[in-house]
């Protein structure tokens, strides 16, 4: 992955995100090789031209939607969110642990 642009990293994780699944913008980077760099991965998914590209299934670390409330992209991300099965209340996901890893995310926490 490291020979394409940041941006295309990014492009490439976002659309690995599965149906009924979210991730954080900084679990995007990160898995992207751009530890550190959610803005980035914000910035990259706002200039995003590509219909076809699960945008809607990046949220903020809390599992809220970071776009401002009562927007038109805020209610376009509530429902394509709740078309995916995702549970979403007041512009938070909610009854999904959000992954924190692609570990995490395959195989559950770790319980001690």
């Amino acid at each position: 992955m490291a020979d394409k642009s940041p941006a295309q990293r990014i492009i490439d994780v976002v659309r690995r995100i599965p149906r009924g699944q979210v991730a954080g913008y900084g679990e995007v980077a990160h898995r992207a090789g751009l530890p550190g760099r959610a803005r980035l991965a914000a910035k990259v998914l706002s200039e995003n031209t590509d219909p076809g590209l699960p945008w809607h299934r990046v949220v903020r670390s809390d599992g809220r939607i970071a776009l401002p409330e009562g927007s038109k992209g805020f209610r376009e991300q509530c429902q394509r969110l709740r078309a995916d099965g995702v549970n979403v209340i007041k512009g938070r996901v909610r009854d999904l642990k959000v992954a924190r890893t692609l570990d995490e995310q395959m195989w559950g926490p770790f319980e001690s």
